[in-house]
């Protein structure tokens, strides 16, 4: 194999001809890039003949789920990627175009042991990547991402015979068939079903309507342009115009998906946004009664409920803080048996008996539609002011290059650490301690906290604060980190802020 070099100029003979990638798209549990400005279709088929000689160097059966999202270049970037797991002698089952949760499924239906996506999930267009996976229902962590990297970037992939061409109808059929199953609704459901004109266009009004719910239509026509805006529940655009939606129609509560439809975000009757943390508290709740002495993982953005909340405490829930990104949370929630797992990103890990431990915006969807209809007597806004009342920013996401985003966290910790060393107050006051398995994750003596973390798929800084006293202490908490944060000059501007 040859070794792909990190830059090829466009509209040149060695762009067509050469495999090009750069290093950095290699991620920390999936593979991101520009394109065509950060690889090119030879480096694509080179990182095939690459995951395919990862496969078969582990000892796995040579078969794999391919399929891919609804943008206008992935077809053309998933038959580059075939044709490299091809020579590698794998046997490729191409489900077409798909959503991550549904190519996950397709390991389970088809009875294969791997997958590979091409997907940007929730990144805007002119970007492409690959989920991969090869332990259902687990995706590439570090280490096989590590391996993976040195195979393809070291030009140690190895052809093999034996690769073939399926292509497999029916899946998407059979991917709604175990979601919804026989459910019906027993109480009337008005949903705002939001995908953006992203690839959930064409799965989710049809398993709202099978559901037997109201579905009001936003932006549910495909369109890889997205004309309106990106689909990204945890974006507040896609939020508020979700909202917008629920006031205008009288909708009781309105759902929204990302590009590659393995997230969920939530609108309730009222209006109001649900950060994702909040809303896996109100399914905690729920299985709790149904799931007592349960245990559920939470990444290190979400809500310090879990752990605090009475009403879980009461039915013997165990919580569990976690590194964030869907594959350490999918490993953890399989590692430790828990019932499920939840992301303040919008990632949710229903394990058995609820879903199968991948994330799946869908089977969330389905999931709350079932948990309205547990609770007749309540609207989503009743279960949302049922809970403890707590104050928190969105996840806001300040520039940080993806060659120095480390180092410059890294110092940031050190700088956190020592705050807390010497006694130093935060926010007006004592730093009970720094929680360091995901960045810095600062607590204070009442359970507010504030984090800053690297972004795992994009050239940036994570920073979530949220306070159980007041909207004042959010805002000192946030005012308190961007200060350490703004004495990196590496740092720039802030996607959006409070």
């Amino acid at each position: 194999m040859t070794k792909p070099i990190p830059e090829v100029n466009p509209n040149t003979w060695s762009f067509l001809r050469d495999p090009m990638i750069k290093p950095t798209g290699f991620r920390e549990y999936d593979a991101r890039w520009k394109y065509p400005d950060e690889i090119n279709l030879p480096g694509m088929t080179a990182l095939g003949l690459g995951l395919g000689t990862q496969i078969r160097k582990r000892g796995i059966k040579p078969v794999i789920a391919v399929g891919n999202d609804y943008r206008d270049y992935s077809l053309a970037i998933k038959n580059a990627l075939i044709l490299g797991l091809m020579q590698a002698g794998i046997q490729v089952k191409d489900i077409g175009s798909a959503l991550s949760p549904m190519a996950y499924f397709a390991q389970f239906h088809l009875n294969v042991p791997a997958v590979a996506m091409v997907t940007a999930s929730h990144n805007p267009n002119g970007w492409t990547g690959v989920k991969m996976g090869f332990e259902r229902p687990l995706t590439h962590g570090p280490d096989e991402m590590s391996e993976l990297r040195d195979i393809v970037l070291n030009g140690e992939g190895v052809p093999h015979e034996g690769g073939s061409y399926e292509f497999v109808d029916g899946v998407k059929e059979a991917y709604i068939d175990d979601l919804v199953g026989d459910f019906k609704m027993s109480r009337p459901l008005k949903v705002v079903c939001a995908t953006g004109n992203g690839t959930a266009s064409a799965f989710a009004p049809e398993i709202f309507e099978r559901m037997g719910v109201e579905v009001v239509p936003s932006h549910n026509r495909l369109d890889y342009t997205f004309p309106n805006y990106n689909p990204n529940p945890e974006a507040l655009e896609m939020l508020h115009d979700m909202s917008d939606t629920v006031k205008s129609s009288g909708a009781d509560l309105a759902l929204g998906f990302d590009g590659d439809g393995d997230r969920c975000g939530v609108v309730d009757d009222e209006g109001e946004e649900i950060f994702a943390d909040k809303v896996g508290v109100i399914m905690a709740r729920d299985l709790a009664k149904l799931y007592p002495n349960s245990t559920f993982v939470a990444d290190v953005k979400s809500t310090g409920l879990f752990a605090s909340d009475p009403e879980l405490q009461a039915h013997g829930v165990k919580a569990d803080y976690w590194k964030t990104g869907h594959s350490y949370m999918k490993r953890r929630v399989k590692e430790i048996n828990a019932l499920a797992g939840f992301e303040k990103s919008g990632h949710y890990f229903l394990a058995e008996p609820i879903g199968r431990g991948y994330d799946c915006g869908m089977r969330v969807a389905v999931e709350i539609c079932k948990l309205m209809d547990r609770n007749p007597d309540k609207s989503m806004s009743d279960l949302r002011k049922a809970l403890p009342k707590t104050w928190a920013t969105p996840t806001m996401s300040p520039y940080a290059a993806d060659t120095e985003k480390y180092d410059i966290l890294k110092r940031l910790v050190d700088k956190l650490v020592a705050k807390a060393d010497a006694g130093e107050a935060f926010a007006g006051r004592e730093i009970k301690e720094v929680v360091t398995v995901n960045g810095a994750r600062v607590i204070l003596d009442n359970g507010s906290w504030g984090l800053v973390r690297a972004s795992s798929n994009t050239p940036n800084l994570v920073v979530v604060c949220e306070s159980s006293e007041s909207e004042e202490e959010m805002r000192a908490i946030f005012a308190d980190i961007d200060a350490v944060i703004r004495t990196e000059p590496g740092v720039g501007d802030y996607d959006q802020t409070i």
